[in-house]
């Protein structure tokens, strides 16, 4: 029986000394995403390239509102009318459907670049703290404080160039 508690015993400091030796550390990616300049730079920037197509939206749409009431007008000229309304409708989609071309690129890139600079930080923190791995935080069931590491990853983050 002593033998078997010695065993235990010794089995129980090995994969404690083991868990001691496998250091992680834990960010919160929300908190990331949120504190980023790079992705408030981007979304500024995106929101000042689509904001003349944007407006030329507005403005067809005020234009399609107007024919459409002047449409419903008695002694109104319906084919001329329905003329106009289908050639702002065909222009309307036509930039619409640019905006949302440019917009999903533009996230597509910007997201491509954002988690390159994810996975090149937790490089760097899991280097410069000699751990064995970052986990996000939502993966993580608990965790000890002591080994959140989001604020040094929101520098290094916001570091890069």
């Amino acid at each position: 029986m002593n033998k078997l508690n010695a065993f235990v015993l010794m089995l129980g400091l090995g994969v404690s000394a083991a868990a001691q030796a496998a250091g992680y550390g834990v960010v919160d990616m929300e908190r990331v995403v949120e504190s980023s300049q790079y992705l408030k730079q981007q979304n500024a920037s995106l929101e000042q390239s689509v904001k003349p197509q944007t407006a030329q939206l507005e403005q067809l749409n005020k234009e399609l509102e107007a024919l459409r009431q002047k449409a419903q007008e008695k002694g109104a000229n319906t084919d001329q009318l329905g003329q106009q309304f289908q050639a702002k409708a065909a222009q309307f989609q036509s930039i619409q459907q640019s905006v949302q071309s440019k917009v999903q690129s533009t996230i597509q890139n910007t997201n491509k670049t954002f988690e390159a600079r994810i996975k090149t930080a937790a490089e760097q923190l899991r280097n410069e703290n000699g751990l064995d791995l970052v986990i996000n935080r939502n993966s993580a069931l608990a965790f000890d404080p002591k080994f959140d590491l989001t604020d040094k990853m929101i520098q290094k983050v916001n570091a890069i160039k």
